[in-house]
């Protein structure tokens, strides 16, 4: 990987860990920080790898405690972007999912129908979209203003939405904008709302390159739209 993939990995690394911080606190969720790692306690216990050389007391620490929290019958998911962790031996099984990024240039214009989120009642109809679209098992049975609180309107993140059709989250940090839940509800897919909200997503970050974690489904609109591959991220469940 040359210096400039590193760095764009590094970057969409920070930029998950900022967004899931974010979300963490409007939600009322516990964060604990630590130099190596970010662990998010919500309804799952997430626990985000934040360097590719953790060293072997920080690969303790982190597996003792998904270990710990495993054993009080939490589900457990650690994203591991670099692909140094081992957690066979807690019983958990590492996916694949794409790290991608695109450098900043020329924006495709904005489509008809894709407006930024604005106010909490366009907030909420956004959120719906995403928790049965994508969909978010982890918050069913779903009650409205628990996934997006309306105080996100006022933190580093802008919501796009096309209609009832689909929707989407970004996160502004790090010198990237980080995309999270293109969603497109099923009676609406194969129709074009994901590269329409994705248009809107890369005029709004038109001067900064942009970072997502791609499902293997998407993959192929986001490689279109000028996305290079950084490499494969383990998800340990």
């Amino acid at each position: 990987m040359t210096g400039l993939l590193t760095e764009r990995l590094r970057q969409a690394c920070d930029n998950a860990v900022a967004m899931w911080t974010t979300l963490a606190r409007a939600r009322g969720d516990d964060v604990v920080e630590h130099p190596a790692f970010t662990a998010i306690d919500g309804r799952r216990f997430r626990i985000m790898l934040r360097t590719a050389t953790p060293g072997d007391a920080v690969v303790e620490e982190l597996t003792e405690l998904a270990a710990k929290r495993r054993g009080e019958g939490r589900a457990v998911v650690v994203e591991d972007p670099f692909r140094v962790l081992d957690l066979t031996d807690l019983g958990l099984t590492a996916g694949q999912l794409p790290v991608m990024a695109r450098e900043p240039g020329a924006a495709p214009e904005r489509p008809e129908g894709v407006e930024r989120v604005t106010t909490p009642a366009e907030l909420a109809g956004a959120e719906d979209l995403v928790v049965h679209g994508f969909p978010l098992e982890e918050y069913q049975p779903y009650r409205p203003g628990t996934v997006f609180p309306p105080e996100l309107l006022d933190r580093a993140t802008a919501f796009f939405r096309k209609g009832g059709q689909g929707a989407c989250l970004t996160m502004a940090h790090g010198g990237v904008g980080g995309v999270y839940w293109v969603t497109t509800m099923p009676e609406h897919r194969s129709q074009g709302v994901g590269r329409a909200l994705m248009y809107a997503v890369l005029r709004h970050f038109e001067d900064v390159p942009v970072t997502l974690t791609a499902s293997r489904s998407g993959r192929p609109l986001y490689e279109k739209l000028g996305f290079a591959n950084l490499g494969d991220a383990n998800w340990w469940r």
